[in-house]
């Protein structure tokens, strides 16, 4: 039925109706919400809308970078171990030594100046395993072709290289050989001690012909050298005259050039084609190579720069045999820190006095007291003053002696080189 304008509201519809209207989220009476009707309801709607999406996404987003950013570190640390663990697994031990040393600590002579460190680096002739084509292997017997006693002082603010001519007329103590017996107490060519036994034979040997406590040791072989050099991109070197030699597989040019691992390798180990081809001439080759190494190093960066530094620690960890207190990455690496801000011209390089032997003049013996007084300042910790052969010649020639007269404890000065030094003007 039809209501007319004038029939009153039926009470059970208008009822019924106000239900409806509650249902629908609104009600008739009270309050009502503008939001849900007209057109400023519909304009709050959307304002409501753009303002909380655009928030929405940038949470959603920051998850999603923190989650990013959470995974690079995990994959960053867990790579930067990997490469730490394969650093530290590359370097051996080698405890047969320390057992060896153990056994005669009575006789080697103590340590004088606290934090002051004498490490003992010998260079392996051995041509077993990746060695083999640098000649033959007789038994896989070994001898030392390079030993140098380095010494750090206790303020680390220079470091001195004392080379070991392998010629060395010296005395060598019974030692425990590889099969387990004993050699006889001889006097011999200095590197028949590494041939004996090994690098505990080899200090022994050094501490009594010097006095000097060795702290640490490491043995390198041929392919580490050559892999270090490769690492840091080569090596200059000035040659006077073109260089022919089948046995240290070397052919180079006259002039300046830089040299690769292998062409390095030859260049150090070349004795007869270089020089007078002594021994002595082949060292102090040697010493002016690593200075250049050594400087390179530093001038490149490459000790700052772990891009570039992580190619050259792996080839020195591949290559190294230690005693157990430089046998990780860690002592490596405290080492190196102590010693890296050391200047170029304060890395010094210089040949224990040496001169002919007497009875053989293909063989050394020391000079005295010349060595005797080097080997007291590096027991005790005192400067050493290193210079050129022909600069040590001009103050021998203007003053009778090479030390400076005029402090009243002149300190004694030695031939040598520094890292300093630049291979083509000398």
């Amino acid at each position: 039925m039809t209501e007319s304008a004038g029939t009153p509201p039926d009470p059970d519809r208008s009822a019924a109706d106000k239900d409806e209207a509650a249902s629908r989220g609104g009600s008739q009476d009270g309050p009502q919400d503008n939001s849900q009707d007209g057109p400023d309801g519909e304009a709050s709607r959307v304002r409501w809308w753009d303002d909380a999406a655009p928030a929405r996404r940038r949470h959603r987003w920051l998850r999603w970078a923190a989650l990013a950013a959470s995974f690079f570190v995990l994959v960053a640390a867990g790579v930067g171990w990997w490469l730490y663990k394969k650093l530290d697994s590359n370097i051996r031990t080698d405890t047969s030594a320390v057992a060896e040393l153990r056994a005669y600590e009575k006789e080697r002579p103590a340590s004088v100046v606290h934090d002051a460190e004498n490490i003992l680096i010998i260079g392996s002739d051995s041509r077993a395993g990746d060695n083999r084509e640098y000649g033959r292997d007789y038994g896989g017997s070994q001898r030392s072709d390079t030993t140098i006693l380095l010494h750090l002082p206790a303020d680390r603010k220079s470091a001195t290289a004392m080379s070991l001519p392998r010629d060395l007329m010296t005395d060598i103590p019974s030692c425990r050989t590889s099969d387990g017996k004993r050699s006889r107490k001889q006097f011999a060519q200095f590197n028949w001690a590494f041939e004996f036994g090994g690098t505990a034979c080899t200090i022994r040997t050094v501490e009594r012909m010097t006095g000097i406590r060795i702290d640490h040791y490491m043995v390198v072989d041929f392919n580490g050298f050559k892999d270090m050099v490769d690492a840091v991109d080569g090596v200059e070197v000035c040659l006077k005259e073109p260089i022919d030699d089948p046995d240290a597989h070397l052919k180079l040019r006259a002039g300046r050039q830089k040299l690769d691992g292998e062409e390095a390798l030859g260049y150090v180990r070349a004795r007869k084609s270089l020089g007078n081809g002594s021994d002595t001439d082949r060292m102090d080759r040697q010493q002016r190579f690593l200075g250049a190494l050594v400087n390179k190093m530093q001038s490149d960066g490459v000790l700052l720069n772990p891009t570039r530094l992580y190619p050259v620690l792996d080839a020195a960890t591949k290559s190294l045999t230690t005693d157990p207190g430089l046998d990780s990455l860690k002592d490596l690496y405290a080492l190196v820190r102590g010693v890296r801000n050391v200047p170029t011209d304060k890395v010094q390089f210089l040949t224990v006095p040496r001169q002919p032997y007497a009875a053989d003049p293909n063989r050394d013996e020391l000079v005295r007291p010349d060595a005797t007084n080097l080997f007291e300042r590096l027991r005790q910790d005192t400067p050493v003053t290193v210079v050129p052969a022909d600069e040590l010649a001009r103050r021998k020639d203007g003053n009778g002696d090479p030390s400076d007269s005029t402090s009243p404890t002149p300190t004694p000065t030695y031939s040598g080189n520094n890292a300093a030094a630049d291979l083509c003007k000398q």
